[in-house]
């Protein structure tokens, strides 16, 4: 598996865990939570950026999923009640999407690099190959 993957159904997974959160815990509780979850973001964030092979689309989606981890540690803590369910719930929501985009992103590139090879049938291949050859002499 590579890391793209790992990394996004990671990310899925906690954001899911904020969402249910935010409706089943108190706010404090959800905060704490969140403040948590954010700070476990930036640091997978920080492991998966020495990774080269993680292309464009997944490093501005990083970029995004930063500033959203760094927006929620810092909301988690400033405020309180229902702002902070609220908030709470939507950043949840925000992560999971984010990493809905990147596992899709991530599946489209391997699609693509898939379809890229074509199959060529060994009896092809060897008429092909004695063409060329006759062509060369």
């Amino acid at each position: 598996m590579s890391q793209r993957f790992i990394s996004n159904v990671a990310l899925a997974i906690a954001g899911a865990v904020v969402v249910v959160s935010s409706q089943a815990f108190s706010s404090s509780r959800t905060g704490w939570l969140t403040f948590g979850v954010s700070l476990g973001a930036l640091a997978l964030l920080a492991v998966v950026q020495r990774d080269q092979a993680r292309g464009r689309i997944q490093r501005a989606l990083d970029a995004v999923t930063g500033a959203l981890a760094l927006w929620s540690a810092v909301a988690s803590v400033v405020y309180t009640g229902t702002t902070l369910t609220r908030l709470s719930l939507g950043e949840g929501i925000a992560f999971v999407g984010l990493a809905i985009v990147g596992l899709v992103a991530h599946e489209l590139r391997t699609e693509r690099i898939v379809h890229q090879f074509e199959a060529i049938p060994a009896d092809a291949r060897d008429g092909r190959r004695s063409e060329e050859l006759q062509a060369a002499a």
